[in-house]
């Protein structure tokens, strides 16, 4: 069984002195690789060393809607230019979007929009945050005649909102959230999407499965989600690894030569 974690912040300082052993744990459990996104700036040196160093390990470079204050036009033109060198193993623009929850809308929404539009100009994928924005993000994507690919990261929501999405090409990360049973809305739009849509993530150290510690989620757990996720759908975790796998290759355009090996 091959797993790889499409979304995991394995260069935050909570993982310093035990990479490897993670992903000898996670290795031993299927995952074959994993992708860190970039939030911010002052941290996407931090983000590709992180990738670089370790066979299977893939990154994005973004700007996250928390940080948006913190940055500048100058920021976003060098975002520009390091995504145009085509740096060795980076595969999306993103982490970026939209949170209700922390922060001004009215602000974050022109980074959200710069950075799909760049997306667009250099064919990348983007790798969306959203927290009760999910219609926003619709807005934003559908102005922008979006035809790429999307990954909605740690999706929570219903099935309608979802399903908007992915008909404009998003795929839904599915996470720790599923594995909650009192998550009913979200567990009922995992149940209902259509299966080439959905990926797997942990988003660790955060959005920690059932009887995790917050924060103290990890890659390895990425296998409890696939579970969680085989119950939902009603198929074995061995005939759904396979589906998932071929969906993210498709999200950040991989083929299988070499990924997860």
């Amino acid at each position: 069984m091959k797993l790889i974690d499409a979304h995991c912040h394995f260069d935050f300082p909570q993982f310093d002195g035990r990479r490897d052993a993670e992903l000898e744990q996670g290795r031993s459990r299927g995952l074959r690789g994993l992708v860190i996104p970039g939030v911010r700036r002052p941290d996407w040196g931090r983000v590709r060393d992180t990738a670089l160093a370790h066979k299977g390990l893939f990154y994005c470079l973004g700007i996250h809607p928390w940080f948006v204050e913190e940055h500048s036009e100058e920021d976003l033109t060098e975002l520009r230019r390091l995504l145009e060198a085509h740096p060795e193993r980076c595969v999306a623009i993103g982490e970026c979007g939209l949170d209700r929850l922390r922060g001004r809308l009215e602000l974050q929404w022109p980074w959200f929009e710069a950075q799909v539009e760049l997306a667009q100009e250099l064919n990348m994928p983007v790798v969306i945050h959203s927290v009760k924005t999910h219609d926003e993000v619709h807005s934003v994507l559908n102005g922008r005649q979006w035809s790429g690919r999307a990954l909605l990261h740690g999706f929570s929501g219903s099935f309608q909102q979802a399903r908007k999405l992915v008909d404009l090409g998003c795929f839904i990360g599915v996470g720790g959230v599923v594995t909650h049973p009192r998550a009913r809305k979200t567990r009922d739009a995992i149940a209902r999407l259509p299966l080439e849509a959905l990926v797997l993530e942990t988003d660790a150290p955060d959005m920690a499965p059932e009887g995790v510690q917050q924060g103290q989620n990890s890659p390895r757990y990425l296998l409890d989600i696939l579970d969680a996720l085989a119950e939902i759908r009603g198929w074995t975790p061995e005939q759904l690894a396979p589906v998932l796998l071929d969906n993210v290759y498709r999200l950040y355009g991989w083929s299988s030569a070499g990924i997860g090996e």
